[in-house]
């Protein structure tokens, strides 16, 4: 399990850093928009993408 969440640690650094070197300038502006958001539209974009990977790990999972 050790090593399955370190992988999994390590993917999101890779596509983190995808972003980063492909398209720094929209990083930027997407960064710079999410700063803009109030606490509340953070927490419901987080919560979005928490349920989105969730239902994604479970289906890639499940078949």
């Amino acid at each position: 399990m050790t090593l399955e969440l370190m992988s999994a640690l390590c993917l999101v650094a890779v596509i983190e850093g995808l972003f980063l070197f492909v398209a720094p300038r929209r990083w930027r502006q997407a960064v710079e928009q999410l700063h803009q958001l109030p606490d509340i539209g953070l927490r419901l974009l987080g919560g979005i993408f928490i349920a989105i990977g969730l239902v994604s790990l479970f289906l890639i999972r499940r078949f």
